[in-house]
C-alpha cells in the first residue's frame, strides 16, 4: 500500500530524508565486508576491530587498557595550527580564537539582471535573479589567478516553502511542507518561485582594501534553475526515453534538480550533480518502469509542484512535466519520461553566460552527490569517482576512452569511456567492476541489453554486476599527495543484525564513517584497489580515528558527508545530522553541524568549526593561496517544528537575527593575521 500524504504535509520518508525502504541484493555488503577484516587480523592500526565492539553493541570483548597501550600513542600532526572549538548549540557560528567570519551571498541576495533587493515577500521573477537557496557545494574559479577575486559558483540543494513564501506565516508547516490551497492545488506563483530558488548561482566576488569580499556587477553572473534550457548529450542523447512533449526528439532536458556537490574539470568547467530527484515527481498507480521503480518515484510527490495551474496533457509547460502518468498514446504527448531527464552530472561553463549546460549521460543515472577527479596526466585517460547517496547503494567510476590534452580537453572525453562499480572484498582488496553490455551479468536476459539501458538503470546493473552495497556514499576526495580516494559513508540506520551475518558490530549504524582507497600500482584507470577505513564516526570514547584511538570529545562528529583537500593535505569533514535528530537525546553530545579538519597520515580529527541552529554544513573550497575559506550553511532553522513555526517561534534567525528568516549563506573564513585557513 503506498503511503498517502497529509494535506499540505510531506512522505515522511521525505521528511527523514531517506529513500524508499529496500532489501539490499544478497552479496556481500561493505559493513560484512568491515567486520569480516576486523574478525580476521583481530586489529588494524591500534586495534580498530576490538574498538568496534564498543561502538556497535558490544559483539567482541572490551578493548583492554592492555590493548590501548599496546596501540601506542596517537602521534600529534604538525598540519592543524588551530585550538579546536567545542561542540555547541547557540544559533551563531563559532570559529577558533584568531580567525573571524563574513557573510556572504545569502538566500535572495541580488545576483543579476534587474538585481532586485532581498524581501520573504519577493515574487518568482525577482528569484530568478537572485542567489537561489539551500547553498551546497561551491567552488572557487580565480580569474587571472587571483586568491582575491574569482567567479564563486554554487548548487542550490533545494527550497524551503515555509520560509520562502510570506503567505506561509502562521501555518503550521514543517522543513518539508507545502502551503496548499483550499482546493488542494498549489499556487503557481509559489511554485515558479521554488523551481527558480533550485539550481546553480555564478557570481563574481572579489576582496576589497578592507578584506571583505562583496559581489562584483558582472555579465557572467548567472542563475542556472530548475527551468533552464539544458542539453543531453552521451549515449542516451536522443534515446526513445527520453522524449517528452517538451523536446520530442530526446535531445533536451529542462532545469535540474537537488543539486548537491559538485566538481570541476580539468577544462575549467564546473559539474553540478542532481541527487534526490525523485522527491519532485509523481506517476499513476500500477505497473511501472524499474527505470523509475528502482529510483523511488511513487505515486506520490514531495513539493507537489504537478498541482499548480497549466496541467494539462498537452501544455508542455513548467508545472505537467512533473507529473510523469500517461496522459496520452505516445511519450511525445505527456511527461511520462520526464524523470529520465534527472539523476545526471550537469556541466557548466562559467565564464560563459551564454552557454548551455550539459547533461552528460554516460557518467550514470543515480542520486550523484558529487564528482571526483584523479589528476589529469597529459596522454592518459581521465579517471573520476561519483557515489550514489543512498542506504544499500554504490560507489562508482568512469574511466574515458579517449587521452586527455589540456590543448583540446573539453566535455566530451565524458561521452565516451567506461562505467565501473566498485566491490569491496573482506581481505581489503577491491574490484571495479565494468557495467558494459555483455559483462558481469549485462545481458539482455537480466534487462540490460545496451549501452542505453545500463546508464539510465545504473543502479539496476550494479545490482546485477554484484558491486557493494554501501551505507549513503557521499561526497569524494582525493590526497594530493598520495592519491588515495576518500568517500564518506554518512550512516545507513536500517541495516539490521540479520543483514549483517549474526556477529557483526556494525549493523544499526548512526553515525557513519570515512573509507579510503588506493588503485593499483598508483594508476587510476586500474581494476583493482586496496582500501581501509579511515575513521569511524561517533561520541567521545566511542568514535575511532586512524590509529584505532578513542576520539576526543575535540574530534567527536556524526554524519560525515563533505570532504575536501587544500593544498596543505587538511581533509576537511563537513557534517549534515538530520534536523529531526539534532541536539536531541542521544544527540546533543554533538551539538549542531560543524566543520572539522583531519590529518591524512596522522589520523588527527579536531573540530574547527560550529554552524547555527538546524543547518547542514556543507561546500568547502578555499582561495588558491588557502588564505580564504568558503563554507556554505544550509537551511539554517530546519529543526523549527511545525507547531512553532506557526506561533512564529523559529530555532534559528541566523545571519539576520530576530525577527527575520532564517537563510542559508556562505561563509567567509579568515586568519586575523592573513595565514593560512587551519595551519
Amino acid at each position: 500500500m503506498h503511503k498517502r500524504f497529509v494535506p499540505g504535509h510531506a512522505d515522511p520518508s521525505f521528511a527523514a530524508n531517506e529513500e524508499p525502504l529496500r532489501e539490499p541484493v544478497p552479496q556481500p555488503d561493505f559493513q560484512q565486508v568491515v567486520s569480516a577484516r576486523y574478525q580476521r587480523r583481530d586489529i588494524l592500526r591500534g586495534g580498530v576491530g576490538l574498538a568496534l565492539c564498543t561502538m556497535f553493541g558490544g559483539l567482541w570483548p572490551p578493548r583492554t587498557a592492555q590493548a590501548s597501550a599496546a596501540a601506542g600513542p596517537r602521534p600529534a600532526s604538525s598540519r592543524l595550527g588551530f585550538s579546536a572549538v567545542a561542540a555547541g548549540s547557540a544559533d551563531t557560528v563559532v570559529v577558533p580564537p584568531g580567525y573571524r567570519v563574513q557573510v556572504l551571498l545569502p538566500w535572495g541576495e541580488p545576483l543579476c539582471g534587474e538585481y532586485p533587493a532581498f524581501s520573504v515577500g519577493n515574487g518568482a521573477a525577482d528569484q530568478a535573479q537572485q542567489m537561489g537557496s539551500h547553498h551546497d557545494g561551491m567552488h572557487f574559479f580565480p580569474l587571472a589567478g587571483s586568491s582575491a577575486e574569482g567567479l564563486l559558483v554554487m548548487n542550490h540543494e533545494y527550497a524551503e516553502p515555509r520560509f520562502m513564501h510570506a503567505a506561509a506565516a502562521g501555518l503550521a508547516l514543517g522543513a518539508v511542507d507545502v502551503p496548499l490551497r483550499t482546493d488542494g492545488s498549489r499556487d503557481p506563483e509559489q511554485v515558479l518561485k521554488e523551481i527558480y530558488a533550485h539550481g546553480v548561482s555564478v557570481a563574481h566576488i572579489r576582496r576589497d582594501a578592507h578584506g571583505v569580499w562583496q559581489l562584483v556587477r558582472d555579465t557572467r553572473n548567472r542563475r542556472i534553475t530548475a527551468a533552464t534550457p539544458m542539453a543531453i548529450s552521451g549515449p542516451l542523447r536522443g534515446d526513445p526515453r527520453l522524449r517528452t512533449a517538451w523536446s520530442p526528439d530526446g535531445t533536451q532536458a529542462r532545469g535540474t534538480l537537488n543539486n548537491c556537490a559538485h566538481g570541476v574539470t580539468p577544462w575549467g568547467t564546473y559539474l553540478a550533480c542532481e541527487e534526490n530527484w525523485r522527491y519532485y515527481f509523481v506517476r499513476d498507480a500500477g505497473p511501472a518502469p524499474v527505470s523509475l521503480t528502482r529510483y523511488g518515484v511513487e505515486p506520490l510527490s514531495a513539493w507537489r509542484w504537478h498541482l499548480a495551474a497549466g496541467n494539462a496533457a498537452d501544455d508542455p509547460g513548467q508545472f505537467a512535466r512533473f507529473d510523469a502518468s500517461r496522459r496520452a498514446e505516445s511519450a511525445e504527448g505527456d511527461f511520462r519520461n520526464e524523470p529520465h531527464a534527472f539523476g545526471w552530472v550537469v556541466e557548466i561553463d562559467p565564464f560563459d553566460p551564454q552557454s548551455v549546460p550539459v547533461k552528460r549521460t554516460h557518467l550514470g543515472r543515480f542520486a550523484h552527490e558529487g564528482v571526483v577527479f584523479a589528476p589529469a596526466v597529459e596522454g592518459r585517460p581521465l579517471t573520476l569517482y561519483s557515489g550514489d547517496d543512498a542506504r544499500f547503494e554504490y560507489i562508482y567510476k568512469f574511466v574515458s576512452s579517449r587521452p586527455y590534452q589540456a590543448a583540446s580537453g573539453d566535455g566530451s572525453l565524458l561521452d565516451e569511456g567506461t562505467l565501473y562499480a566498485a566491490r569491496f572484498s573482506s581481505d581489503g582488496s577491491g574490484e571495479w567492476l565494468a557495467l558494459v553490455p555483455g559483462k558481469n551479468g549485462l545481458t539482455p536476459a537480466t534487462g540490460f541489453a545496451t549501452l542505453a539501458d545500463i546508464l539510465l538503470n545504473t543502479r539496476g546493473a550494479a545490482d546485477v554486476a554484484g558491486a557493494t552495497p554501501m551505507d549513503r556514499p557521499e561526497w569524494g576526495a582525493l590526497d594530493p599527495a598520495t592519491g588515495q580516494v576518500y568517500f564518506s559513508l554518512t550512516k545507513n540506520e536500517r541495516r539490521t543484525r540479520e543483514q549483517a551475518s549474526g556477529a557483526n558490530p556494525r549493523a544499526g549504524n548512526a553515525h557513519g564513517q570515512i573509507v579510503r582507497w588506493r588503485e593499483a600500482e598508483g594508476d587510476h584507470t586500474a581494476t583493482t584497489f586496496t582500501w581501509e577505513l579511515f575513521l569511524l564516526a561517533g561520541s567521545a570514547g566511542q568514535g575511532r580515528d586512524l590509529q584505532g584511538q578513542p576520539f576526543a570529545q575535540e574530534s567527536s562528529l556524526s554524519n560525515p558527508d563533505g570532504l575536501w583537500f587544500d593544498a596543505d593535505r587538511r581533509l576537511w569533514i563537513q557534517t549534515d545530522i538530520s534536523d529531526e535528530k539534532l541536539n536531541t537525546t542521544g544527540w546533543s553530545v554533538f551539538g549542531n553541524n560543524a566543520l572539522l579538519a583531519a590529518d591524512p597520515d596522522t589520523g588527527e580529527v579536531r573540530r574547527f568549526m560550529v554552524g547555527p541552529r538546524g543547518a547542514e554544513i556543507t561546500g568547502c573550497v578555499g582561495t588558491p593561496d588557502g588564505a580564504t575559506l568558503f563554507v556554505n550553511v544550509q537551511h539554517p532553522g530546519a529543526s523549527t517544528s511545525a507547531k512553532d513555526f506557526a506561533r512564529g517561534r523559529l530555532q534559528s534567525y541566523w545571519p539576520d537575527g530576530g525577527p527575520a528568516m532564517p537563510r542559508s549563506a556562505t561563509l567567509v573564513i579568515t586568519r586575523e593575521d592573513g595565514g593560512v585557513v587551519g595551519a
